[in-house]
């Protein structure tokens, strides 16, 4: 044999490799079956009406009352929720006593638990009043951005600029403008119809009677109390009411007219004895005799 020649090549194996095994799923655990109704059925003086503060360790005074009929996953449940609801924090910071299945006296809070319920009612109390801080400026936004689409649309609908033009003026982006009009569109179908004037007009003076009648149990209108709920006052001298704090001035008596004849007369004589003693404008003055 000759030596030289190349040694032939054993066949390779095509036999693929076995593949690693996948890993195992893990294996759920079965839901924990509730068991509020059967505890509150059985245990009505501690479980029932408003939240009582339990006994510490109740968990091992369950299963000792009813052998075999919780597992532990049950009563771990139901006790993580009920312990930890906002009415049984309340009722934990207000009272001072702990109960029993039986709903009797067992044992005090200790200061610990009774603050650290407090802490977490007012972390509750917080998280709450910021979810609905938040809430109500998401409402005040959805409303400010709603106005601003309508009054976008309303402009738009009216304007004599081109387009673009618009978009410039109004800050927005060209590519946005169509979806804007087009949601301000929407929402203006969809917004209730405004009622008319007329209706407006009724609803404010519902509360008028016809006829000026005067509502019900309300009896007739005095003859001197007016239309407008004002009083009719007596009219003094000339029509106009009297001047509180003023007295009336005299009224003066006529005289008979032969009355005045008889003082005209009287003047006339007084005047013409008059001018017969006054001595005439042409007489000397009266000499003094001892001159």
């Amino acid at each position: 044999m000759n030596s030289d020649l190349p040694e032939t090549a054993a066949p390779a194996d095509d036999t693929p490799a076995p593949a690693p095994a996948a890993p195992a799923a893990p294996v759920e655990p079965a839901p924990v079956r509730d068991a509020t109704a059967e505890l509150k059925a059985l245990f009505p003086a501690l479980f029932t009406g408003k939240p009582k503060p339990v006994k510490l360790r109740i968990q091992a005074d369950i299963q000792e009352r009813a052998p075999g009929k919780f597992s532990k996953a049950q009563l771990s449940a139901f006790l993580r929720r009920h312990t930890g609801s906002t009415g049984y924090l309340i009722a934990l910071t207000q009272g001072r006593t702990r109960f029993d299945l039986d709903g009797n006296p067992a044992g005090e809070i200790s200061e610990e638990h009774l603050g650290a319920a407090r802490e977490e009612l007012a972390r509750r109390r917080g998280a709450r009043q910021e979810r609905e801080q938040a809430e109500q400026e998401r409402h005040q936004l959805e409303a400010q951005q709603r106005r601003n689409r309508a009054q976008l649309l309303w402009d738009f609908e009216r304007t004599t600029l081109t387009e673009a033009n618009f978009c410039v003026l109004k800050g927005v982006v060209p590519e946005e403008l169509p979806g804007l009009l087009e949601i301000a569109r929407k929402e203006r179908a969809e917004a209730p119809p405004a009622p008319p004037r007329d209706a407006r007009r009724e609803d404010r003076r519902d509360d008028r009677r016809p006829g000026g009648g005067r509502p019900e149990g309300r009896g007739p209108r005095r003859p001197e109390q007016r239309a407008d709920g004002r009083r009719d006052q007596p009219r003094g001298e000339g029509g106009r009411p009297p001047q509180p704090g003023r007295k009336p001035a005299p009224q003066q008596v006529e005289q008979p007219a032969q009355a005045q004849m008889s003082q005209m007369a009287q003047a006339l004589q007084a005047a013409t004895r008059a001018a017969k003693a006054e001595p005439a404008a042409d007489q000397p003055p009266a000499q003094d005799p001892a001159e």
